[in-house]
């Protein structure tokens, strides 16, 4: 099973510091000293704010891809347990934005890169779980509040384990 960050909607108070921890990550303390024209700032995930409650949407690197299944030019793939983009071979089609059930892909344009029209060349942009980042998910270190956690094959277990024993419980006291 793939490991995936999950994010607690009554622990999230909506900062987007995770956002930022994303952008960094994935281009370098340089963001915070060159122009904000020269970089894309284009996080890996997205906060969802409502009135009631605020959560970020993150790819959970499903075992069978949606977006993979979809992709035409092969540029989504599942490496070391981490579905994965590869900008170079994406053609901008959005068919796997269209596909994740989850909302988590998102078409977004590349910096000083353009098509043969001129228009800005855009690809295909979900969280890779900071792949090659050294500690993991960025987003997690960092949240304020801890409402982001590293989800794993044991935690997934212990949850169906203890919603079992919850259904065990509510069973016999009918």
């Amino acid at each position: 099973m793939n490991s995936f960050v999950q994010g607690d909607p009554m622990l999230c108070i909506g900062c987007r510091t995770c956002m930022i921890a994303c952008v960094v990550a994935h281009e370098g303390k340089r963001i915070f000293q060159i122009d904000p024209d020269g970089y894309d700032f284009h996080p890996k995930l997205k906060v969802i704010k409502t009135w009631l409650v605020s959560v970020p949407v993150q790819c959970k690197h499903c075992e069978n891809p949606a977006c993979q299944a979809v992709c035409q030019s092969g540029a989504i793939n599942r490496i070391d347990g981490k579905v994965i983009v590869d900008r170079d071979k994406c053609i901008g089609c959005k068919s796997c934005a269209e596909a994740c059930p989850f909302g988590a892909v998102r078409m977004t344009p590349l910096c000083n890169e353009s098509n043969s029209d001129g228009s800005p060349r855009a690809v295909a942009n979900k969280c890779d779980l900071c792949a090659g980042v050294e500690g993991g998910p960025a987003c997690k270190r960092v949240c304020p509040t801890g409402a982001l956690r590293l989800v794993e094959r044991e935690d997934v277990d212990q949850i169906v384990a203890n919603k079992r024993q919850a259904v065990v419980q509510v069973a016999s006291t009918i």
